[in-house]
């Protein structure tokens, strides 16, 4: 008798879309189910047991940044791989300019004078990029949501692995314009 009772609840539940109390489906004019209840719903529930507030842990302080030169400079410091992809940025923008403009690869832009470009650059590049985090500010507090510092590492792993395509393709071309 449940069971029989039990299935025909189920029935009229899954029958009708909107179910109200009298287990009967109540459709308008068009054959569309009534959104109209007799009964409201009330859901209440019980608190359980008042539990012991859970202790809230403070933020980890942040590691200050090391503003010594031989920490800045290490192979897991900030500023290697930093400094180079902003010299691989510089360098994939100018070389590219340089071989639309002139028709000359990179490696007869680097014999045609401009490896003392090169140092020139890396030097005010590299000196341009130690004296903040000498100072002791970090790349991330400068760092804005569209021009992020994780962007500028990504933007010069890129560089660099332009820069290596485009002497490669060269290479292999043996010829002294790639783009021409």
């Amino acid at each position: 008798m449940a069971a029989a009772s039990s299935y025909a609840m189920q029935s009229s539940i899954l029958a009708c879309p909107v179910t109200n109390i009298s287990n009967r489906c109540r459709v308008n004019q068009f054959g569309i189910p009534s959104l109209r209840r007799k009964a409201s719903l009330v859901v209440r529930s019980m608190a359980e047991e008042e539990q012991a507030p859970n202790p809230v842990t403070p933020p980890a302080p942040s590691q200050k940044v090391s503003s010594k030169l031989i920490d800045i400079l290490a192979f897991s410091g900030a500023a290697p791989e930093r400094i180079n992809g902003r010299l691989a940025m510089i360098g994939f923008v100018v070389a590219l300019a340089m071989e639309v403009t002139k028709g000359e690869g990179v490696f007869v832009q680097i014999s045609n004078g401009g490896i003392t470009w090169f140092l020139g650059t890396s030097v005010i590049l590299s000196l341009a990029s130690l004296v903040p985090l000498l100072r002791g500010v970090s790349v991330e507090s400068k760092s804005k949501a569209f021009m992020s510092s994780d962007a500028e590492l990504w933007n010069g792993r890129f560089a660099m692995l332009g820069l290596v395509a485009l002497a490669f393709t060269e290479y292999i071309k043996g010829s002294t314009s790639t783009l021409v």
